[in-house]
């Protein structure tokens, strides 16, 4: 039996054809044509059975068979925000892997010692794309622009918030224990600073503010990794 073929179509129920880059693959790398079946995701919740209508060299017509709503894999809402590192190739890889493993929303941060200070996310965006495809995750991961630091952490936001960083100084426990102490519906948003960490008085602003002051373990880790580190122990407590 053919594998089904996935294409992002947000609002795949209403539009009836591909977006241009999906239907460019599905027609010159896939060769569908009409008759073949295909899965289609809006982002949302919701997956359609669909069978091709029409298929030409720049256009893939569909008609929906079935729509199959899916349930959320898991509890909660899950942010990440994190200061983009200066080689982007390293934050492409970091959120290809967080779609993968799950995660609601991505904030890049524009910090003290950050070394990117602007991020384009269309390409991100593709990457969210692909990953979530693969995956075959039915939300949609939400980025968001660069936002400064004082900005982020001001705003009003429900649930478990943490901070990570490597100060000694400033009274830290681990995330990993702090998580099992949060209810699996809560949501929960984590900080993850630049390869500088943040700064000290960036840390000690987020804690009066009440985010609550974490690290990620023993190890010294790369700020993709610890943002990676973050979004898995945020998706294991929500199962645990």
């Amino acid at each position: 039996m053919k594998e089904a073929r996935y294409f992002y179509v947000p609002d795949a129920a209403h539009v009836h054809e591909l977006p241009a880059d999906e239907a460019s693959h599905a027609v010159r790398v896939l060769r569908l044509t009409a008759g073949d079946e295909m899965m289609l995701m809006d982002g949302l919740g919701v997956f359609y059975r669909a069978v091709v209508t029409v298929a030409s060299n720049h256009h893939c017509m569909y008609d929906i068979q079935e729509a199959l709503p899916q349930e959320r894999p898991w509890q909660g809402h899950i942010h990440l925000a994190i200061a983009p590192t200066k080689l982007m190739d390293r934050m492409e890889w970091m959120v290809e892997k967080a779609v993968e493993i799950g995660v609601d929303e991505i904030t890049f941060l524009d910090c003290k010692f950050s070394e990117r200070r602007v991020i384009k996310t269309s390409r991100l965006d593709k990457i969210v794309v692909s990953a979530m495809k693969q995956s075959r995750k039915a939300w949609k991961t939400v980025l968001h622009e660069m936002t400064p630091f004082v900005d982020f952490i001001s705003a009003s936001r429900e649930g478990a918030k943490f901070i990570a960083h490597c100060y000694r100084e400033v009274e830290r426990t681990y995330l990993f224990d702090e998580l099992h102490q949060v209810k699996p519906s809560d949501d929960v948003t984590i900080l993850i600073g630049p390869e500088g960490d943040f700064s000290i008085d960036e840390v000690r602003e987020a804690v009066n503010q009440g985010w609550q002051s974490i690290h990620l373990g023993n190890s010294r880790l790369r700020t993709e990794t610890a943002g990676l580190s973050a979004v898995m122990m945020s998706q294991l407590s929500k199962y645990i």
